[in-house]
């Protein structure tokens, strides 16, 4: 869907503005493939102590070996021989709250393993290993030539990539994939090793992982112990196995020491992790966009279901705990448009595009490629502006709604297969889809979610341009005379999407009949058959535009390092600890301690509450080898990432753990789109306070036995084994 490509954006690294030539090494999300070619000398420069090959290698153990990405949109990083693994508290809150009940209420109360038999396991969460990357630009391009359409372009990559993916993966048990990097431009394979045993061992209550909560999110000071720990675990093989109480603890190929000297203005820092998306490329038209349409639109829809979902969790702690994590995710980004919108208008990013343009115009006009690029990057925009509306509304209050929807949705699988009459496909998709039933109504709220659908339907229709709304839904709203309570619950009282042992049933023994004529079923192909009608071509149109544009960037800047705009794969970035001034006669420090956490404190708002135990522990100053005089709670660096780095480990110059990234900076939220040097910073929840909280507050002393403190090796036990492994047929050459 064209949406998806609403967040795809323009580089401003390294780009001359007004003929002024701005150079930032901490600012790029660099290949760590590359990292020889392109960043070592201004590492080094900065003081990093770690060659090219100890960061990133193929055939003997390196940093990269010890970074995971958790699940599908966090990081994590491996911290002992064991695979214990650390990542934020809000990557695993989903986990986290899966686990509670009232009972037990680990969100409230936090939860600590006392042994490996006590760590719970986790189904459908994954961790993947990057195992090796590859430019494979010059193979893919073969096949492309300069008349190609963008569909026969397309279907030429699409084919390429499945060619070299089947390639790597084959006599493997190794997962591949091809990306594509600078709009395609050009394209690396990436093969992972995934694990599917991943286990929870401890969390701090939400009065520490999400101290300050939406209040503080992406503000600075910040005093937020925003992690969580988990373990992954392999068959007795080593290697990924599905949970089996046979399993034991993975021994990776390397894993980070603790680096717990503290730190200092100045110091060296380093990330590395899975950032998921910046628009670095966007065009002035596409910041206006955003400011104009996209943000007032997502953060009106998030508006209301926020709303709905206060109401019934302020009123039920069943409904509190069932629905954290979806109130979770959902605010987050809420909070996230309503920066980016204010803080593109602060810092005038669609001026310093237009100047960026301005010179591209003066380029484009000696070199033909690229002679029309900006007229049709304005006429796509234009084009696209006239449907956004309906495109995010569709998104965000229909398809992402409605829980009973977003199961309707699920079904698109099987009613394709009952379509086809293909036996075999049906049985595998039903058996899937009931196997995923338990979880879906565990943490549902019929009542709940009608209250979301009517609001939903309301917003839909009040907002967006009724010529575009699809004719039976402007036909259901009139039946109802606008009652949107009413149409919903005519809705819910005739659909089996609400209720499991309906669904059951009916899933035992599918019919396509019976499912097309469910309400909800419905709908969702009213919507959806809706917004297909709109795109016209303008996906292909803006693809092209973007790839010749950025390419015309590159070429017009020869000799500029430029790192590609964030994809969920494995980057690098490095800076470092540094303080910064956010507006006239303001400064903030670069870090933050625990006596913040107590001026903060206020009983009577959930998300400033205090624990006892820690007021205990900081009254006695008891903060054991991890503090003196004070605690030192987070810090910040110059370090560029985006979402995604949520759990990035923050490494200093000898490869020690020194924190794990959480947050940007709120001064900065339209640095996805143009980075602001002056302004931009990495919010980091310092280590010595991720081990305080594990050590002194929770007690968990079995884990700080784990770890490997200082400059010890970080090496596992199965190095010992490398280069007996490295003759086996998965081992790749080295480069």
């Amino acid at each position: 869907m064209d949406f998806k490509k609403i967040l795809a954006g323009l580089l401003a690294a390294c780009l001359t503005l007004g003929g002024t030539t701005v150079v930032r090494a901490d600012e790029g999300m660099w290949l760590p493939l590359l990292l020889k070619q392109l960043n070592m000398d201004e590492m080094q420069r900065l003081g990093v102590k770690l060659t090219a090959e100890e960061i990133y290698a193929v055939n003997h153990s390196s940093l990269k070996d010890a970074i995971v990405q958790f699940g599908e949109g966090c990081t994590g990083e491996i911290v002992s021989a064991n695979g214990l693994l650390f990542t934020n508290h809000h990557c695993g809150y989903g986990q986290i709250q899966a686990h509670s009940s009232v009972e037990h209420d680990y969100l409230s109360e936090g939860f600590w393993a006392q042994s490996l038999e006590d760590e719970l396991p986790n189904p459908g969460l994954t961790v993947k290993f990057l195992v090796r990357m590859e430019d494979v630009t010059e193979e893919v391009n073969a096949g492309l030539r300069t008349d190609m359409g963008e569909r026969e372009r397309y279907d030429s990559v699409v084919a390429a990539c499945a060619r070299i993916k089947a390639r790597a993966e084959e006599g493997t048990h190794y997962t591949a994939m091809v990306k594509s990097y600078f709009a395609g431009n050009e394209f690396y394979l990436l093969v992972y090793e995934i694990f599917k045993d991943i286990r929870l061992v401890g969390t701090p209550p939400n009065s520490i992982g999400k101290f300050g909560a939406d209040a503080d999110n992406w503000m600075w000071p910040r005093h937020t112990g925003d992690f969580s720990v988990f373990r992954v675990y392999c068959g007795p093989d080593g290697k990924p196995a599905e949970y089996s109480e046979e399993n034991v603890p993975y021994r990776p190929k390397h894993f980070l020491p603790m680096g717990i000297e503290g730190i200092k203005d100045g110091d060296f820092a380093m990330t590395m992790g899975y950032p998921g998306s910046t628009q670095r490329f966007m065009t002035s038209w596409g910041v206006e966009q955003v400011i104009d349409i996209q943000a007032p639109a997502i953060v009106k829809v998030r508006t209301e279901k926020l709303g709905v979902y206060d109401r019934f969790m302020d009123a039920d702690p069943v409904v509190r705990i069932q629905y954290a994590s979806k109130y979770a995710r959902v605010a987050n980004y809420w909070k996230y448009f309503i920066g980016q919108g204010q803080q593109l208008k602060n810092n005038k990013v669609a001026d310093k595009k237009r100047e960026i343009e301005k010179q591209f115009a003066a380029f484009a006009a000696r070199n033909p490629e690229y002679a029309s690029v900006l007229a049709d990057m304005e006429a796509v925009y234009a084009k696209q502006n006239e449907t956004l509306k309906l495109r995010l509304y569709t998104v965000e209050a229909i398809l992402s709604g409605p829980e009973v929807i977003q199961m309707a949705t699920r079904m698109r699988g099987l009613a394709r297969a009952l379509e086809q009459g293909d036996a075999e496909k049906t049985e595998t998709v039903k058996n899937k889809l009931l196997a995923a039933l338990p979880g879906f109504f565990k943490d549902y709220n019929a009542g709940l979610d009608q209250a979301l659908t009517a609001k939903m339907f309301e917003v839909f229709n009040q907002d967006v341009e009724l010529a575009q709304q699809p004719e039976a839904f402007v036909k259901a709203v009139a039946k109802y005379k606008g009652d949107y309570a009413a149409m919903a619950a005519a809705g819910f009282a005739k659909t089996m999407m609400n209720d499991r042992d309906r669904l059951t049933a009916f899933l035992k023994n599918p019919d396509l009949k019976k499912l097309k004529q469910d309400p909800f079923y419905a709908w969702m192909e009213v919507f959806l058959d809706n917004l297909s009608q709109v795109d016209g071509g303008i996906a292909d149109r803006k693809d092209k535009a973007e790839r010749l544009f950025i390419k015309g960037v590159r070429e017009m800047n020869r000799g500029k390092k430029y790192a590609p705009d964030a994809n969920l794969t494995m980057r690098v970035s490095y800076g470092s600890v540094r303080d910064y001034n956010p507006a006239d006669a303001v400064h903030y420090d670069y870090v933050t301690t625990i006596e913040g956490i107590m001026q903060k404190e206020d009983p009577t708002n959930p998300d400033f509450q205090v624990p006892a135990r820690l007021k205990e522990l900081y009254e006695a100053k008891d903060y054991g080898r991890y503090g003196d005089s004070t605690l030192v709670v987070c810090f910040l660096t110059t370090n560029d990432i985006t979402g995604g780095n949520s759990g990035s480990p923050v490494i200093n110059a000898r490869g020690e753990l020194i924190g794990l990234a959480f947050d940007g900076n709120w001064e900065a939220m339209s640095g996805d789109i143009f980075y602001e040097p002056q302004l931009q910073r990495t919010i980091v929840v310092d280590i010595r306070y991720v081990l305080f909280i594990i050590d002194k507050y929770a007690g968990a002393t079995r884990l700080i036995d784990e770890l490997v403190f200082g400059a010890e090796p970080a090496a596992s036990a199965a190095s010992e084994s490398e280069s007996e492994s490295e003759s086996e047929a998965e081992a790749q050459p080295a480069e």
